[in-house]
């Protein structure tokens, strides 16, 4: 009678286990979106975001479930120089008044390996919507040694035009391809 009793608490108990999604919100202090381009051939210019908001919905359980969402001011990008980053809120590129985002909510996530993912979304730039497909890798799972609490961290590339988002000034000279690398860390909220 005890191994019939002990038998239903483990199944109680292991049902009990399945996890629910878990929020993680953004450290912003360690989440980056670098892009690049061509310069005429001649050279690659880099920029960034950094410092933006965003959330992932992680279930360890079903990963294809999980979900992300993220939006940055246009008006946190940085290039280098000044008078680019100027030029980039200008008409001819964001013709940003600074309040603007550039957002990124995903619709699918297909897993492709133990750590690998095909995380598909709705990306948003210069009011313009797009389905873009992130190849991500998850770097780590685990209990963040200085903040005690659990902690995600990814790497996600893909390539854009902007010409799809109306930002299409001086292409081809200027590549239309956009490269985006992303890296992003994320804790456990609460």
């Amino acid at each position: 009678m005890k191994n019939v009793i002990l038998a239903a608490a483990l199944a109680l108990s292991s049902t009990a286990a399945f996890a629910e999604p878990v929020k993680y919100s953004f450290d912003a202090s360690h989440s980056q979106v670098i892009f690049s381009y061509k310069h005429f051939g001649f050279s690659t210019t880099f920029g960034m975001f950094s410092g933006f908001d965003g959330e992932i919905m992680f279930d360890a359980d079903a990963p294809a479930t999980s979900s992300v969402t993220v939006s940055m001011p246009v008006k946190s990008m940085f290039t280098g120089w000044e008078k680019r980053d100027g030029h980039f809120q200008s008409p001819d590129f964001f013709g940003s008044s600074g309040e603007e985002l550039v957002s990124f909510k995903s619709t699918s996530i297909e897993v492709t390996g133990d750590n690998t993912a095909m995380i598909t979304g709705d990306m948003t730039i210069n009011g313009v919507t797009k389905s873009v497909a992130l190849d991500t890798v998850m770097n780590k799972s685990g209990a963040h040694p200085m903040a005690g609490k659990a902690w995600l961290g990814f790497d996600a590339k893909a390539t854009i035009l902007r010409s799809d988002y109306g930002l299409g000034k001086f292409a081809p000279n200027v590549s239309d391809e956009v490269d985006l690398m992303i890296s992003i860390e994320a804790g456990a909220a609460g």
